[in-house]
């Protein structure tokens, strides 16, 4: 588990997990959700080393479970297969089911965020296996 491919598939998982998320979600779609949302309990203020410390669990998880997953056969094809079945459990099946107890969103923003989720995590996944792929030891 904390084997050093691991440690650095959770570090690149980490550092691009921080900065796509931020991206998607705050700059490129932030206007397309503000204008979905039906309650917000956004904080005023974002705390970064909160979400950071988040990301790097989540990269850990993610990485981990790859590791497990792939049983030494990675590609970038196969980690974005993997990240996209995590964005489906996340984006769809927990999305849903918080539009259904929280209504949060609306369904067209629930909807968005659940393919942005796919996407996303489809990227978080494949470059993990690319530095799994990196760090493989070398067969002669």
């Amino acid at each position: 588990m904390f084997t050093k491919q691991n440690l650095l598939a959770t570090l690149a998982g980490f550092a691009a997990m921080f900065l796509l998320g931020y991206g998607i979600w705050e700059f490129l779609l932030a206007d397309f959700f503000d204008s979905h949302t039906l309650k917000s309990f956004m904080n005023e203020e974002m705390n970064m080393p909160l979400i950071a410390g988040s990301n790097l669990i989540a990269a850990f998880a993610l990485s981990s479970i790859y590791g497990k997953w792939a049983r030494g056969h990675h590609s970038a094809t196969d980690g974005f297969q993997f990240g996209a079945w995590i964005g489906v459990f996340t984006g769809f099946g927990i999305g849903l089911l918080n539009q259904a107890v929280m209504g949060l969103m609306d369904i067209p923003g629930t909807l968005v965020n659940g393919i942005m989720e796919v996407f996303f995590y489809g990227i978080i996944g494949a470059v993990i296996a690319l530095v799994y792929k990196a760090t493989a030891a070398k067969s002669s």
